[in-house]
């Protein structure tokens, strides 16, 4: 046989091969794993755990060690976060950002598949080290180009909804005035990079603090199309009513050609109005099989999710005691109910 065709064949099937798992990579919904609880299983119980019920991809929001160890060789892709607490150090000193990179992320590259590193978690126009988050995704992105990451993993940073200072209609998104400093060197960095805003999600709390004008059903998924209308789109759940308030946002600023990774979403099952366990299951779920479809103003484009969170964290400081039951776990591994990563 030619030689030459041989060589084509099996240059065809590793493209195939590569396009399949990339495909599939696209399709899955990850998960947030925060360690804010005393009776969680170990690293290694949960990244088994990720395996057994299919979960391709987990959001880290700090870079322990333990937890890195225990994802070695285990084909996970990682969202890791850089804590707002390291980024006046990071911001600082290129130094200190190449030492963050080769301590936390050159120590396992071999054999761990970062995805992203988030630089800071909804940091705001008044925390105090508001204006140091650009230079400190700046140097991080340096680090990595330095360590010959570059391009390979990306940086972003994660926002809120509460940076928008219109979002109805999803049409009128924009952006707060006060927080166009913060939000346009963030696009500004995001567009050069060809890198994702992260965008942390909840029609929980948009219902909860507005039961009165938004009903459950359009919350949760369930209600009928068209619910809400925008000519020439209409939106039947407010998922994607946030979203593609986001996208106007990002149009108004200079940030069109921006994807939007959704870096949390999910459902609590205790503390709070309307929070059970039907409520969550039927949010997840629905949540896993819409987001392959795209939103009205970004039809077909599936959407990066990740759903928060593994386990309940029942140490967790901030307050309402809402914030402590989004977990999909018990701390004995137990599903809190069924949930299919497909």
């Amino acid at each position: 046989m030619d030689l030459r065709f041989l060589a084509l064949a099996s240059l065809t099937i590793h493209f195939v091969l590569f396009f399949v798992n990339t495909y599939n990579a696209a399709g899955q919904v990850g998960v947030c794993y925060g360690r804010y609880g005393n009776n969680l299983p170990s690293p290694a119980e949960t990244v088994e755990l990720f395996k057994q019920k299919n979960i391709r991809r987990v959001r880290l929001y700090s870079p322990d060690h333990d937890v890195l160890t225990a994802l070695r060789g285990s084909g996970i892709e990682v969202m890791l976060g850089l804590p707002n607490p390291d980024l006046q150090r990071v911001a600082s000193s290129q130094l200190e950002a190449n030492t963050w990179v080769q301590t936390n992320v050159m120590s396992y590259v071999n054999d761990t598949k970062f995805r992203y590193i988030s630089v800071g978690n909804e940091v705001k126009i008044s925390d105090s080290y508001s204006h140091i988050l650009v230079p400190a995704m700046e140097n991080i992105d340096h680090a990595l180009l330095v360590a010959g990451l570059g391009g390979r993993i990306k940086v972003s940073t994660a926002v809120d909804m509460g940076v928008l200072g219109e979002s109805y209609p999803p049409s009128k998104g924009s952006f707060k005035r006060e927080v166009k400093v913060l939000m346009e060197p963030i696009i500004r960095f995001l567009v050069n990079k060809k890198s994702p805003l992260h965008l942390n999600l909840y029609t929980y709390f948009s219902y909860a603090g507005d039961k009165d004008r938004i009903r459950l059903d359009y919350a949760l998924f369930t209600a009928s199309p068209g619910t809400v209308s925008d000519p020439p789109r209409s939106y039947q759940n407010l998922f994607d009513a946030m979203l593609d308030a986001v996208h106007s946002a990002l149009e108004r600023s200079g940030g069109e050609s921006l994807d939007v990774v959704v870096s949390e979403t999910g459902w609590p099952t205790e503390g709070g109005v309307e929070t059970n366990i039907e409520n969550a299951r039927v949010y997840n779920n629905k949540l896993i099989n819409h987001v392959k479809n795209g939103t009205p103003k970004r039809p077909g484009k599936e959407i990066e999710t990740y759903i928060f969170a593994m386990y309940d964290e029942n140490v967790k400081p901030t307050p309402p005691d809402v914030e402590k039951f989004w977990g999909l776990f018990h701390p004995n591994k137990q599903s809190k109910y069924d949930v299919h990563f497909g």
